[in-house]
């Protein structure tokens, strides 16, 4: 038998190692002479640097890594801009940039799933954007808040029928369908499993094709441990006939609510008597909860020290980001265990959220989120 010496051995793994299967991402950046540029693989436990290079005079880069054993992400990082790409096999992806507009000027070759990848990054900034020209032109009372809702939930509507359609159902085994699922705005998912049913079903029909493609992949498993959450949570309750016991109706005939706030304590609605309350049912968890809240909060810096006070209740399936987002709200934050299907919100037939009510300062319900034009006009004149 022939003897391998240890330093034959170490050429022989080496030359193995670089037989291994790998992909390529290879291209320019333009104008970014000295700047250093990144490879990150785009992980469910957050971003992981792979390797980098600093850049010469005409900005080529070239990058290889062992494939993946089943479709990944990957992102370009120069600076804070960013590239996302997905890598299915041995591709050899093409992606030039110029460095002024390296997130969202540059070309894709090579990869269909990161062409697409680019199209949806397009669309969210493009959302991103009217939400924000929305969210200042309501601030500087351009429009109603009430308009502002209104314009908001098309713009959502729209925008979810188009990545729902010709994105998620039209290729739910595209690494672009699952990246589709995972997008934010304001911060919040696009796409909000804990919450909607219709949100549900889009993570369903990836989480289907993933599983039968790739059903040892960590995504898979992710991914259908995500649904089975969220049917749980969004799963409708057998009917039931909701009772009010007599301590529930205050003299002046509004129903009382009796929920627990961050500390634990029980914090009662009827005992706001002689405050002007706005009782607002919100679902932090969502692309609508921090423009709101926002505006909340503007509406209490100007009014609190005159006997405003804002009840709010939480409808979110997820208690720990309850707790973390409302650890710095300065009004009255509890929340309903019960989610969307809470016995409080239903009482007060709430239909979406936010929904919001004014109640005068003798615990008199006076107002409804839709019957109020002027929400700034609407407290003052309680106060």
């Amino acid at each position: 038998m022939r003897k391998i010496t240890s330093a034959a051995l170490l050429v022989l793994t080496l030359g193995a190692c670089n037989n291994a299967p790998q992909f390529k991402v290879e291209g320019n950046v333009n104008d970014a002479k000295g700047k250093t540029l990144y490879l990150e693989a785009s992980g469910i436990e957050g971003i992981q640097a792979i390797d980098s290079v600093k850049l010469s005079d005409n900005g080529a880069f070239s990058f290889k890594e062992s494939r993946p054993e089943s479709p990944e992400f990957y992102r370009l990082r120069i600076d804070n801009k960013v590239i996302n790409f997905s890598v299915d096999s041995t591709e050899t992806i093409t992606i030039n940039a110029p460095f002024a507009d390296f997130s969202m000027g540059y070309t894709v070759v090579g990869s269909d799933n990161s062409a697409k990848i680019k199209e949806l990054t397009l669309k969210q900034v493009e959302l991103q954007n009217k939400v924000n020209s929305l969210i200042a032109a309501m601030r500087s009372n351009q429009i109603s808040y009430a308009d502002y809702e209104e314009q908001l939930t098309d713009l959502l509507k729209n925008y979810k029928d188009d990545i729902k359609f010709n994105y998620i159902f039209s290729a739910p085994q595209s690494a672009a369908a699952y990246f589709a699922l995972f997008q934010k705005l304001n911060d919040y998912l696009i796409f909000d499993p804990l919450n909607s049913k219709d949100d549900v079903k889009c993570f369903a029909a990836v989480a289907t094709s993933l599983n039968n493609s790739y059903p040892h992949a960590i995504r898979s498993k992710n991914l259908y441990n995500i649904v089975i959450k969220g049917m749980k949570n969004t799963r409708t309750p057998k009917e039931q006939v909701i009772e009010l016991s007599e301590d529930q109706i205050t003299e002046a005939g509004i129903i009382d609510i009796n929920l627990r706030d961050l500390k634990g304590n029980s914090r009662k609605l009827s005992d706001l008597k002689g405050k002007v309350v706005l009782l607002d049912f919100s679902v932090y968890q969502t692309q609508t909860g921090a423009p709101h809240n926002l505006m909340l909060r503007e509406l209490y810096n100007k009014y609190a020290a005159q006997g405003l006070e804002i009840y709010q209740v939480s409808l979110d399936a997820d208690e720990h980001f309850w707790k973390t987002s409302a650890d710095n709200l300065p009004w009255i934050c509890v929340r309903d265990g019960n989610g969307i299907y809470s016995s409080n919100a239903s009482i007060y037939n709430v239909k979406q959220v936010p929904t919001f009510f004014l109640i005068n300062r003798n615990s008199e319900m006076v107002a409804r989120e839709e019957d109020i034009n002027d929400l700034d006009s609407s407290i003052k004149a309680l106060l």
